[in-house]
């Protein structure tokens, strides 16, 4: 995987951002570089944190932001976006305008003849191997892990069950701790959780993406060898950052 620029035969070039927080004073930031996108990328994925408060208003900035592009833009909701308690309406305001929100589900999109997977999930805290929370005790903690493991189960059914020749894992929460170098150790629970990243490993899955942690770092590995990218605008510091994955052979099935 590499930056890309102009597609070689049987690759898919992905454009990313999360955290753009519109509202109406920021509207229009992003629209001239989202206009040069089909130069960059087959398609765009958010990663969540598309509104500050999660609000219809705030909601249609984003559509007039990322409407309409000449490429496909799938996404999925973040913290922010759940905060007023608005998020059917957000959603249904980003699907007419054709950004395709994805919570435990996937799509598959045809770029130049490869078949790309993704498979979307806002995702959860909880915290990483050896330093997480576990469900033992309260209920309200309980309540907390056993909300992502049945985020990060059905992520991981998502991915598994991609008719596709290339799989990619959205989230807005961190599935590994490697992107979040540069955040507070102590709100790292409440960043990502490991158990995100075993749904991504559970199938072959050549790309996860999220936001979030706005003082990480891009880069990071799954314990599987995933290769893990936290494009979250604060982190990417562009309108989007792009990657290229390869597609399989000619002639060979997908895995």
């Amino acid at each position: 995987m590499t930056s890309a620029g102009e597609r070689p035969e049987g690759c898919v070039r992905i454009a990313a951002v999360g955290d753009v927080h519109l509202d109406k004073d920021a509207l229009g930031r992003f629209r001239p570089a989202l206009e040069r996108l089909p130069e960059m990328a087959d398609v765009l994925l958010l990663a969540g944190d598309l509104t500050r408060h999660g609000t219809a208003g705030e909601a249609r900035c984003v559509a007039k932001e990322f409407g309409g592009l000449p490429v496909p833009v799938v996404a999925v909701l973040g913290n922010h976006d759940y905060h007023c308690d608005q998020v059917e309406e957000v959603t249904e305001i980003l699907d007419d305008a054709g950004v395709e929100v994805l919570e435990c589900a996937s799509t598959v999109i045809d770029c130049g003849g490869v078949r790309l997977g993704v498979a979307g999930a806002k995702g959860f805290g909880g915290g990483f191997a050896g330093r997480c929370v576990t469900a033992f005790g309260e209920p309200q903690t309980k309540a907390f892990v056993q909300y992502t493991q049945t985020v990060a189960d059905a992520l991981g059914v998502a991915l598994r069950e991609l008719d596709c020749d290339v799989r990619v894992a959205l989230t807005h929460y961190s599935p590994v701790k490697d992107t979040l170098v540069g955040e507070h150790l102590e709100i790292y629970p409440f960043l990502g959780s490991y158990l995100l990243a075993q749904a991504i490993d559970s199938a072959p899955t050549a790309l996860a993406v999220h936001g979030h942690a706005h003082a990480g770092t891009e880069r990071g590995r799954t314990p599987g060898g995933v290769r893990v990218r936290n494009v979250a605008h604060p982190v990417i510091k562009q309108a989007y950052a792009v990657y290229q994955l390869s597609g399989p052979p000619p002639g060979e099935p997908a895995a």
